[in-house]
């Protein structure tokens, strides 16, 4: 649209729940909707097998036995084959565009000429269709029961009704299944009786071809009586909306189904009156058998009394004809009633929820269907069926023959749009094209039916009303060069979404296709929400500011020229919107009038009709004051709705603005306070690193001073003990030496003096020479040992080296294991704890040494720990019968990686505790003998400073095991 501009009043979302039977769509089958490819499951055999079913309509033999005795052979018979022919050209545009987009006869319409509101009277004249229909079939199964059962045709009637209800209750779900199962027997009992009548009677031909009936021309051919038999035929030139309302659940065309695809779409499109007109057909033959057989005329119509003849010709036990008789027309009306009923369901769907703005379900619109056509056939609406059909096939006729024109003539020509556009988002209220064309059509034809225009003109009203309409549809859309089709442009057309849409009303998901985006509402909306929404006014579609509905413009515009200036535009409008309603109404009511003095009245009164047409008038009258003022009270009431939801809009914008001031208040102090929870989370994070710091640098200090204090310690040791291990050689030779000299001494003086014998004795010197080499030795074992600690001592002081070395990694692990030998003996109260170290052949590693030491010596300290715990268990084992043991064991990883496996026998570590195992101040020690910082520093050496693993893997009294894995080069 051009210069399109949107106000900038924003009504307020409300959201829309729907009731159960509209929010279940196995029930709603989706009325009102374009029907989604989640829920289109069936096969296109499926589909087509469905829509065939509804061609087992009654019907179809009464109207071909009515048209047959009414006007005789010839006239009837070309009179059927030639309206089937017109009925097929037309289905098949209105079927292939329906399967096409999947949409049912309503959206069909409105986007092929009629728009939003205009289609709004083909709904009425649809909806019109199947209760009429409905009402046929029922009062055809109703006669069957009543031949059978004995059951009065009232409560006949009523029984016919009530058991489709459920039947229709669940959609095309149980629909589908009910026409396959009941499809074989319904042909099989149809075509029976055909083929045992020509077996058994072969005149039955050529009496049925000299079939006269009450006509006028007998059985020959006469134009008049043909085109009135043609009119009366026409009248199922709707059921292809019925067809329809199946074929929308066709899947879509694609390359691998194309040819079921097309067999599907026209067999159960426009190929239903091809089984049309074969039952036409049937019935008039049938009706012409009945008649030989002494049935009188007016019951020769009945199906019923048709296929009981025929079913004559198969059984000859009367009580069998009757029972299987009763059977097939029973079958055969559920089959078409069930059809009638659901179609029927969603045309009045379509026709309320435009009126009303709101939708209570489909279920809610099939009872009210059914109770119409239960209403209709109280009134015996069958022994009048020519004349109804005959009336209301002018309407109809023209109806679909606007329809067909736009599909045919203005699609392919580019005066309409390619696609069928069916939102009421995007459509005008009213297109002239289809609707004008319908209108006038319908009118010219309905003259020429009531003997306006001559003879001639009535007999052929309904090819008048076809053709009338086919022509003026392309006409007015050149006129109006196609600007009533599309109010504004479809922004989802650009876009290819394959996933589906949110409505912001009632905040369920549909597809692409059912979606419109709402610039009132500011967001995408469903088709079913943009049609009940009665807030809006369709301001999407036209530029304005106000809440009046664009739709009171035109209506202001003629107020100003009929009423004087002197009274106010609004008193002008509401003269307008009550000569409106008025005239609508009190015409209403006169066209019911007519309908019942031209049905019944003029039929049966003769002479009588002036007077009772006299009463009827007097009726009127008193009637139109009532309607009048009905009228006004509906004026009124509709102007004070729309002041209060004005109102009310406004207050709620006001509403809504002052929420929106504190909504933002409210989210500024939620952030401010967001924030400053952030910050005071933040701060304590960093109080908290803070202090794991500290604490880490206090260890830190510690373990650097301790191993600055033990390679001091081993430095002052290792020179004087250098000093003595490095003497014990020369000690050890002199003294050797110096006994040799004794030796020597005694050998050459045997007899020494008496002072160097007492002093021999007195020192024992014998016991000397053997001790003295004894001691020597020992003190060089002693020595050895000195210098073996004070290596460990100088390797366990790299505490304090932060820069990375390559190691001996062994070389840690044993200087480690020979610091913590004191807590490897026995003691007290356990016994020794033995190391098995299973080492395998490791490279050199790149890492910080003192740090790995520090790891190394606090899980075998922790090692130690958990041994001597379970040993302290009073229901641990004896000591002599428990040995607690620790086992070290290297591999090489793949990847260069290295793994040091530290593991014990001892009291093992809870489940729940191994979470907070490297937590920082966790300990399970005492109060006073752990401070919780070992293994969480053992961890952060590891991890963070050389980029490797340490996990621990326990369970309890089974032993613990922690893994150190790190990279061989940092």
């Amino acid at each position: 649209m051009k210069n399109q501009t949107i106000p900038n009043k924003k009504i307020q979302k409300v959201r829309r729940d729907y009731n159960s039977w509209v929010a279940t769509e196995t029930l709603e089958d989706y009325a009102l909707r374009f029907a989604p490819k989640s829920f289109r499951k069936w096969s296109e055999f499926q589909v087509a097998n469905t829509a065939i079913g509804g061609t087992s309509f009654l019907a179809l033999e009464a109207i071909g036995g009515s048209i047959a005795i009414s006007y005789g052979f010839a006239n009837s018979f070309w009179a059927i084959l030639t309206v089937g022919i017109i009925i097929f050209l037309t289905s098949l545009p209105i079927s292939y565009y329906a399967s096409k987009y999947n949409i049912d006869m309503d959206l069909l319409t409105r986007g092929a000429g009629f728009g939003y509101i205009g289609s709004t009277i083909t709904s009425l004249i649809y909806a019109s269709f199947t209760f009429i229909f409905f009402a046929l079939e029922a009062a055809i199964m109703a006669q069957a029961l009543e031949l059978y059962f004995h059951l009065p045709l009232y409560l006949g009637y009523l029984v016919c009704s009530i058991i489709i209800i459920p039947l229709v209750f669940f959609g095309i779900t149980v629909i589908n299944q009910l026409q396959i199962w009941t499809q074989p027997i319904w042909l099989s009992l149809m075509i029976s009786p055909y083929i045992f009548i020509l077996y058994k009677e072969p005149n039955a031909l050529s009496n049925w071809f000299n079939f006269a009936g009450r006509s006028v021309s007998g059985a020959e051919f006469n134009p008049l009586l043909f085109g009135a038999a043609a009119t009366v035929s026409f009248s199922l030139i709707p059921q292809i909306g019925e067809q329809v309302d199946y074929l929308r659940f066709l899947p879509d065309k694609q390359k691998n189904n194309q040819i079921k695809w097309w067999l599907a779409m026209i067999l159960a499109g426009p190929g239903w009156i091809i089984i049309g007109v074969a039952k036409e057909l049937g019935g008039a033959f049938l009706a012409s058998i009945a008649v030989s057989h002494g049935v009188s005329f007016a019951k020769a119509t009945q199906p019923i009394q048709m296929y009981l003849i025929g079913f004559t010709e198969i059984f000859d036990d009367p009580k069998i004809v009757l029972i299987i008789g009763t059977l097939f027309v029973i079958i055969s009306q559920i089959k078409i009633n069930v059809t009638n009923a659901y179609a029927g369901s969603l045309a009045w769907s379509n026709f309320f929820s435009r009126l009303t703005h709101n939708h209570p379900g489909r279920v809610v619109w099939l009872i009210f269907n059914v109770a119409i056509a239960l209403v209709l056939m109280e009134l015996n609406v069958f022994a009048t069926l020519e004349a109804v059909l005959g009336l209301y096939s002018n309407v109809a006729i023209a109806w679909i023959g606007a329809l067909v024109a736009d599909l045919v003539i203005n699609k392919p020509l580019g005066i309409s749009p390619s696609y069928i556009e069916f939102k009421r988002a995007y459509l005008h209220n009213i297109n002239p094209v289809g609707f004008g064309s319908m209108l006038i059509a319908s009118a010219v034809s309905m003259a020429a039916f009531l003997g306006i225009f001559g003879s001639v003109a009535q007999a052929y009203c309904g090819f008048i009303a076809l053709v009338l309409a086919f022509i003026l549809a392309p006409i007015i859309a050149i006129i109006t060069r196609g600007k009533y089709y599309i109010a504004r442009e479809n922004q989802y057309k650009k876009i290819n979404l394959s996933d589906t849409v949110e409505c912001c009303i009632c905040n369920q998901k549909y597809e692409q296709e059912d979606m419109a985006y709402c610039p009132v509402y500011q967001g995408s909306i469903c088709s079913l929400c943009c049609s009940l929404d009665s807030h809006c006014y369709d301001r999407c579609k036209e530029t304005t500011t106000a809440l009046t509905p664009i739709t009171e413009k035109p209506l202001l515009t003629i107020a100003r020229k009929i009423i004087s200036s002197k009274f106010s535009p609004q008193l002008g409008l509401r003269v307008v919107k009550f000569l409106g309603i008025f005239l609508f109404i009190s015409g209403l009511v006169a066209l019911i009038f007519g309908v019942i003095y031209y049905l019944d009245i003029s039929q049966y009164l003769g002479n009588n009709s002036q007077s009772l047409l006299i009463t009827l008038v007097k009726l009127y009258l008193p009637l139109l004051l009532l309607i009048g003022i009905g009228s006004w009270w509906l004026v009124l009431t509709e102007e004070s709705r729309n002041l209060a939801l004005e109102e009310l809009n406004s207050q709620n914008l006001q509403l809504e603005q002052e929420i929106k001031q504190r909504q933002e208040v409210e989210n500024s102090l939620r952030q401010s306070k967001t924030k400053l929870k952030e910050q005071t989370q933040q701060l304590q994070q960093t109080l908290e690193e803070l202090k794991q710091k500290e604490t880490q640098l206090i260890q830190t200090e510690k373990m650097s001073s301790l191993g600055q204090l033990v390679g001091g310690v081993a430095h002052e040791i290792n020179n004087p003990v250098s000093f003595i291990y490095g003497n014990l050689d020369f000690t050890s030779e002199y003294t050797k030496q110096l006994l040799t000299l004794v030796k020597l001494y005694q050998q050459h003086y045997p007899e020494p003096k008496v002072e160097i014998e007492e002093y021999i004795e007195e020192i024992d010197l014998e016991f000397l020479k053997e001790d003295l080499s004894k001691i020597i030795s020992s003190m060089t074992v002693g020595a050895t040992r000195i210098r073996q600690i004070v290596q460990s001592l100088r390797n366990f002081s790299r505490l304090d080296e932060s820069e990375l070395k390559t190691v001996d990694i062994h070389e840690g692990i044993d200087s480690t294991l020979l610091i913590l030998n004191n807590r490897l003996k026995s003691q007290s109260n356990s016994s020794a704890i033995e190391v098995i170290k299973n080492y395998a052949q490791l490279p050199f590693i790149n890492c910080y040494p003192g740090q790995l030491n520090q790891v190394l010596i606090n899980i075998i300290n922790n090692s130690i720990d958990s041994i001597n715990e379970y040993n302290q268990k009073p229901t641990s084992l004896n000591i002599q019968d428990y040995s607690g043991i620790i086992q070290i064991r290297t591999k090489v990883l793949e990847h260069n990686w290295v793994e040091i496996s530290i593991a014990d026998n001892g009291i093992g570590i809870k489940p729940e505790i191994i979470n907070k195992l490297f937590d920082p101040f966790f300990t399970t020690k005492p109060i006073g003998k752990g401070t919780g910082l070992g293994l969480s520093v053992s961890y952060q050496i590891i991890v963070e400073k050389h980029q490797g693993k340490l996990f621990c893997i326990s369970t309890p009294n089974n032993g613990v095991e922690f893994i150190i894995q790190i990279p061989i080069k940092q």
